[in-house]
């Protein structure tokens, strides 16, 4: 039960926004079909990894869809939007019954931890000064 994780190097989260690119064969033809969506959530952890997507269709219908990490159908994942700052839970099943502006406020979170977080990294100017003054 954990936050993020890997997928061929490239590292993605609960409450990111993801496109998951997949091989679909129709007989003898080949094609790839791409499915993006918010993870609501990851379980178990070695070969039976999966990741769940949640998004909205035609008509206000929620579509979810499992992928198992592991399967070779499975030809890359593209982060969209970065919204794993804003998320506190490991699944995120309650945005089931949340509008998509409602969904829209946890990336309005991540996006003001990831300004605050920017913030605390800078040194304050009242260090800098004491440091001159035990010169």
């Amino acid at each position: 039960m954990g936050l993020k994780t890997l997928h061929k190097e490239t590292e993605f989260g609960v409450g990111d926004r993801i496109k998951v690119h997949q091989k679909i064969r129709e007989g003898a033809k080949e094609r790839t079909q791409i499915f993006e969506g918010m993870v609501i959530a990851l379980k178990n952890r070695k070969e039976g990894k999966t990741v769940t997507l949640r998004r909205i269709g035609v008509g206000n219908i929620g579509i979810e869809r499992i992928f198992p990490l592991t399967s070779p159908l499975l030809e890359k994942i593209e982060v969209v939007k970065r919204g794993t700052l804003g998320v506190r839970h490991a699944k995120l099943y309650f945005t089931r019954e949340k509008s998509p502006r409602e969904v829209a406020e946890i990336y309005a979170r991540a996006q003001s931890r990831e300004g605050a977080q920017k913030e605390i990294k800078k040194p304050s100017k009242k260090k800098a000064k004491h440091a001159r003054r035990k010169k």
